[in-house]
Order: C-alpha cells, then sequence, then structure tokens
C-alpha cells in the first residue's frame, strides 16, 4: 500500500474548510470521494481523524491523505493534455500579465468566460494550461459577457483569489470599458443610474437579459455608469468610454440602449438607428479596456490595459476614430 501523504496547510490557503482544501490540491477528487475517505478515518488533520467535510483548516495544521490519491491527481494533470495545440497557443498569446498570484488575459470576443448547456470550449476550462502542480488552474476573480473583449483576472492560488474576488465585490477596482455605439448620446457625457433585473434563464446565458425595475421590486438591483464620448462621427456613431461603478450583468449594453443608442454588434439590447459599414454583423464592440486592482500581495496597484481586437480597430479605421490622437477622459493607467 502507497505511504500516506501529508500536506502542509499554508498562509497561502487561508481559514478554509477540509473539502476545500483537498479540492484545490486534487481538482478532479468527487465530494462524495472526500466524504467517503473522512468516514473511513483515512483523512486525518493533525494526527487526529477528521470528523466531517466542513472542519476548519489554517495555517500550520498539516492534512494526511492516502497516498493513491495522487493517481487521481495524475489523472487530473492528464486532461490538461486534452486541451488542443491551437487553444494552448491562443491562450498564451493573450496573457496580458502574470506573477506567482495572478494571470490577466486579454479575452478575444466569442469565447465565454465559463460553460453552460450548450458551451463546452470556454476560458475557465482552458486555463488548465497554466496549471499549478499544488494549486491546480487559476480561478475567475470575475466575468465577462461571452461577446465582450478585453481583461479578465484569474487569482493562481487560494490566498490570490480570496484578495481579487473581494477586491471585485467591496468595489476596490477601476474598470474602463470602450465602446463604439450606433448613434452619440446627448450629453456627450454624465451619470446613469438606475434599477435592473435580470430575467430568463439563469442555465442558459444566451437567453438572459437585463429590464428597467423599480426600487423595492423583487430582485431589483441599482446600476450606475459614468461615461463620456471620447470621439465621434456626427450623429452617426460614438466612441465612448464608460465607467462602471456597480457591475451587472449586462449594465453597459442596457445603459446604452436606454440612451438612445446601442453598442454596435449587439443583438439584444438594440435600438432604432442606422447601422454603418455593417458593424452590427461584426462581433460587439464592448471592450473592457483596463483595470486597476490591489495586487492580492503586494497591495500596490496592478495597472492593466487590453489592446482592442481586430473588429474594433477596423471600426475605428472606418469612423475615422484615431487611438493616438484622442484622450480617454477616465484614463488612470499611464504613468
Amino acid at each position: 500500500m502507497t505511504s500516506p501523504i501529508t500536506l502542509p496547510v499554508k498562509a497561502e490557503d487561508g481559514e478554509v474548510r477540509l473539502d476545500r482544501f483537498l479540492r484545490r490540491k486534487f481538482e478532479s477528487l468527487p465530494q462524495g470521494r472526500i466524504e467517503q475517505l473522512i468516514r473511513r478515518g483515512l483523512i486525518r488533520i493533525d494526527g487526529a481523524r477528521a470528523k466531517k467535510a466542513s472542519d476548519r483548516l489554517s495555517a500550520g495544521m498539516d492534512v494526511t491523505v492516502p497516498g493513491d490519491i495522487y493517481d487521481i491527481m495524475r489523472e487530473a494533470k492528464e486532461k490538461k493534455h486534452l486541451i488542443s495545440k491551437e487553444d494552448e497557443e491562443l491562450l498564451k498569446s493573450i496573457v496580458l500579465y502574470e506573477d506567482d498570484d495572478v494571470i490577466a488575459i486579454n479575452k478575444p470576443p466569442g469565447l465565454a468566460v465559463q460553460g453552460g448547456s450548450k458551451t463546452n470550449r470556454h476560458l475557465d476550462e482552458l486555463m488548465a494550461v497554466f496549471s499549478h502542480e499544488e494549486y491546480g488552474k487559476p480561478k475567475l476573480a470575475h466575468r465577462l459577457d461571452k461577446e465582450t473583449s478585453g481583461v479578465v483576472l484569474f487569482g493562481r492560488n487560494p490566498n490570490a483569489i480570496a484578495k481579487l474576488t473581494k477586491a471585485f465585490a467591496s468595489r476596490q477596482t477601476t474598470k474602463v470599458y470602450w465602446a463604439i455605439l450606433l448613434g452619440t448620446p446627448h450629453p456627450m457625457s454624465g451619470e446613469i443610474r438606475g434599477w435592473l433585473k435580470k430575467q430568463g434563464s439563469k442555465h442558459n446565458p444566451e437567453m438572459e437579459m437585463v429590464h428597467s425595475a423599480r426600487h423595492g421590486e423583487r430582485d431589483a438591483q441599482f446600476a450606475i455608469t459614468d461615461y463620456e464620448v471620447i470621439s465621434n462621427a456626427g450623429t452617426r456613431a460614438s466612441w465612448v468610454a464608460f465607467k462602471p461603478v456597480t457591475g451587472r450583468t449586462h449594465q453597459l449594453r442596457f445603459h446604452s440602449q436606454g440612451m438612445g443608442t446601442s453598442i454596435a454588434g449587439d443583438r439584444k439590447y438594440v435600438c432604432d438607428r442606422p447601422d454603418i459599414g455593417g458593424l452590427s454583423e461584426t462581433n460587439l464592440h464592448l471592450h473592457a479596456r483596463g483595470i486597476i486592482i490591489p495586487h492580492p500581495t503586494s497591495g500596490k496597484p496592478l495597472r492593466l490595459i487590453a489592446p482592442l481586437p481586430k473588429h474594433f480597430v477596423k471600426a475605428f479605421e472606418l469612423l475615422g476614430f484615431d487611438e493616438r490622437e484622442c484622450k480617454d477622459p477616465f484614463e488612470p493607467f499611464k504613468n
């Protein structure tokens, strides 16, 4: 029989449940298998038999597991090799930043962040390319719509993912999006505020939309977006910078429609504006341009900018917008 393996609980693991700790170490280990091993007395904490999956761990403790669990770990590692060479090369080509704690990706439009009932290929799965021997694949810190391009952050260890997630939840981040709108908002800058709520299938993002809501209405959420027109092609189209104060589903797309404009390429939140040069027939022209977030270890601001995707560059050429000559009013990313 393979000798038991002792796993130290490190400061980076944080205060964590036993089952979550084990799933971080062995990503393919089912919850039922963990509970079965606990019942059989095969998992120990500091030498004593674990009592239940929810036992709390803290730094300095040792968790002992059967040595044959590493067979499951090897199986999990083999899944990495199921990712095509093309996808592996794609992932490595769109890395914006990486260190021991964080990896930032410039997500292309059309690639879902997470899987769903009809989505098998998605960024969360492909991140197995960057798997760590101890912590597994990087974990999502936030989300973008499938159609939206730009910065997506992942944590590479439990401590990093906890701090990144908290930073997003507590609004310690600054995010700026660029969009090309059909039409030009009036006024040319301002703040959009109001209540909205999601409707449609929670299990099928393709069907989900948001609608106007009233204060006090069940599931209603308050949303705030600052915006400013950077440049415009008369009243036909405009290049707009958005700075969302809140982070609601489809917030910027919904708010764009509410101004009597719509984001070029948006097939959900449309308005009565003529298309220009076939922009509406291409990808959504909404790009998560940049982000500032406290680094999970140093606490210093991590500033990231995502280059524009090809369809955005072509739209700029069509409309005469020049990224080099126009200043983003929310641009906090350059020193």
